[in-house]
C-alpha cells in the first residue's frame, strides 16, 4: 500500500461503546486493552461477550494495517474463545503477522482476490495472568471479489 493511499477507519459503535482502547499498533500488529469498567458482569468480572470483542478486534488489526481499503476490506469468518479463568481487571490481547505471513496473504489478494488468517490471541489480565485465548478466522477480501457474497 503507498504512503498516499487513503487508509478508511472502520467504525463499529458497539465495540466502541466497551471503551476499548489501541495500546499499539503498527504493521501488521495490534495491542488492545479491554477495561473491565463498564464490561463487567453480575459476578463483577468480565464478561465474555467482552473477551470475544477484544480477540476479534485484536485479530482484524494487522490485517488491516497492510491493506489498500480502497481495494480489499476485512470480515470474520469465525471465532471461538476459550475462557481459562475469571477476570476482575482490565484485560489486554495481543497478535501479530509475520513480514513472511504478510508477503504471502497480499500475493494471494493480488492473485485470488481473497486470503485469509487465523490468529491466535492471548488474553492477560492486568496481572500478566492468562484469562482466555481467542481463535479467530479473519477474510480479506476484494471489494470485486467474485464470490463476496458468500464468505468461504
Amino acid at each position: 500500500m503507498s504512503e498516499h493511499t487513503a487508509q478508511r477507519t472502520y467504525r463499529v459503535p458497539m465495540v466502541e461503546r466497551t471503551g476499548m482502547r489501541r495500546l499499539e499498533e503498527r504493521r501488521g500488529h495490534s495491542k488492545l486493552l479491554m477495561p473491565l469498567e463498564g464490561n463487567a458482569n453480575h459476578v463483577d468480572v468480565m464478561y465474555l461477550g467482552a473477551f470475544c470483542i477484544l480477540a476479534e478486534a485484536a485479530a482484524a488489526g494487522p490485517g488491516i494495517s497492510i491493506l489498500d481499503t480502497a481495494r480489499f476490506f476485512p470480515i470474520v469468518k469465525d471465532i471461538a474463545v476459550d475462557f481459562h479463568r475469571m477476570a476482575a481487571s482490565d484485560v489486554t490481547g495481543e497478535f501479530t503477522l509475520t513480514e513472511e505471513q504478510i508477503g504471502r496473504l497480499l500475493a494471494d489478494l493480488e492473485r485470488k482476490g481473497s486470503a485469509g488468517y487465523l490468529a491466535e490471541v492471548p488474553m492477560h489480565d492486568d496481572g500478566g495472568m492468562l484469562v482466555a485465548t481467542g481463535r479467530v478466522t479473519i477474510k480479506l477480501l476484494s471489494h470485486s471479489w467474485s464470490g463476496a457474497r458468500t464468505v468461504n
